[in-house]
C-alpha cells in the first residue's frame, strides 16, 4: 500500500471510518519525496530511537522504521488505531503509543524505550501545538536532535538573528536549548487537506551547554520576556513594565553598564547581550538584599 497516494489514502481512511479533525490540525502527507527526505536528512541509523509525534496513517513512521533502531510514535486520536494497526503491520521495530504527549514523562519514556539507542524527536507536527511541543523536547533534555516539519513561519523565528522582524522570545529559548537549520519547505499540495501555509522541516541540534553561562538562568529567561513582551517599546520601558523587583532608574544603570544605548529595543539583543543584561541585573538584586 502507497500511504502517500491521495486514492489509497482515502480508500485506507474510507474503510475505517475516518474523518480529518480541524481541531487536531490533521494534514496527512501525499508526497512520497517528504517523509524520505526527513528520514535522510534526520541522520537516522540503526543506533537511533526516534520519537515520532502524530503519525497519522504512518507515512513518515514507515520511512523512520527502515533506518532508525526502534520508532516509538504517539498519537492523540485514537480513531486512528485501527488504521496504524493496518499499515505498521509490518514494522516490527515500530510501536504506537495512544495518548498526549505532553502529558508523558520524556525522559522516563525514552529510557524505557530506548535503552541502548541514541534518542532523537522526527515528526509531522499538527500545526496547533508547534510551541508546547517543542518546549517540551528542548526541555526535556534527552534528544541529541529534534527534526519536525512545522509552518515555514514558525521555523523563520527559530532560525532569526537579532534585529529582524521574525525574532523573539521564543527565538531566544529556541537557540539558547538548539542549533536551528531550515532543510527545506513543502507547499501545500504536499498534504491532505491542503493547508493554506507552507511547511519547513527544520533541524534542531541540541547542545550539550546553553551558548553562554549566566548566574540565573530563570532570571535571563525573564529578562528576555520581559524585553519581547512590548517590542514596540525600547528596551527600558519593557523590562519597566514586565521585571518585578527593580526601579526604572535601576534598570537604566544595568542597561548603561552593559554598554548599551538607553534607547534600544529587546529586538536588537543577542543570547550575549541578554546575557550580559541578566547577570547585571542578578548582582543588583543581590547587593539590595545584604
Amino acid at each position: 500500500m502507497n500511504l502517500t497516494n491521495p486514492s489509497e489514502l482515502k480508500l485506507l481512511l474510507g474503510k475505517h471510518g475516518f474523518r480529518f479533525s480541524k481541531a487536531m490540525g490533521q494534514n496527512f502527507l501525499i508526497a512520497s519525496w517528504v517523509p524520505e527526505r526527513i528520514a535522510a536528512e534526520a541522520g537516522i541509523d540503526e543506533c537511533t530511537g526516534v520519537l515520532e509525534v502524530g503519525p497519522g496513517v504512518g507515512c513518515l513512521t514507515h520511512e523512520l522504521a527502515q533506518y532508525a533502531g526502534k520508532v516509538l510514535a504517539v498519537e492523540l486520536d485514537q480513531r486512528l488505531r485501527p488504521v496504524l494497526a493496518e499499515t505498521l503491520s509490518d514494522c516490527e521495530n515500530a510501536e504506537v503509543l495512544f495518548g498526549d504527549v505532553l502529558k508523558q514523562d520524556l525522559p522516563a519514556l525514552v529510557r524505557e524505550k530506548f535503552e541502548g539507542l541514541r534518542p532523537v524527536v522526527c515528526a509531522n507536527l499538527p500545526y496547533n501545538v508547534t510551541s508546547p511541543l517543542l518546549t517540551a523536547f528542548l526541555e526535556a533534555g534527552c534528544f541529541e536532535t529534534v527534526t519536525v516539519m512545522i509552518q515555514r513561519e514558525v521555523a523563520k523565528r527559530l532560525c532569526a538573528r537579532p534585529g529582524t522582524a521574525d525574532y523573539g522570545a521564543f527565538t531566544v529559548f529556541t537557540q539558547w536549548h538548539a542549533e536551528p537549520e531550515i532543510l527545506f519547505d513543502v507547499s501545500p499540495g504536499c498534504f491532505l487537506p491542503a493547508p493554506k501555509v507552507t511547511s519547513s522541516v527544520v533541524k534542531l541540534t541540541v547542545r550539550k551547554a546553553p551558548p553562554v553561562e549566566v548566574m540565573s538562568e530563570k532570571r535571563f529567561f525573564s529578562v528576555v520576556r520581559a524585553a519581547f513582551n512590548q517590542r514596540r517599546k525600547t528596551l527600558l520601558n519593557a523590562l519597566s513594565a514586565g521585571l518585578n523587583g527593580f526601579t526604572k532608574e535601576q534598570l537604566a544603570q544595568a542597561i548603561s553598564d552593559c554598554g548599551l544605548d538607553e534607547k534600544v529595543r529587546g529586538e536588537a539583543l543577542g543570547i550575549a547581550a541578554f546575557a550580559r543584561l541578566s547577570d547585571r541585573l542578578d548582582a543588583m538584586a543581590k547587593e539590595t538584599t545584604v
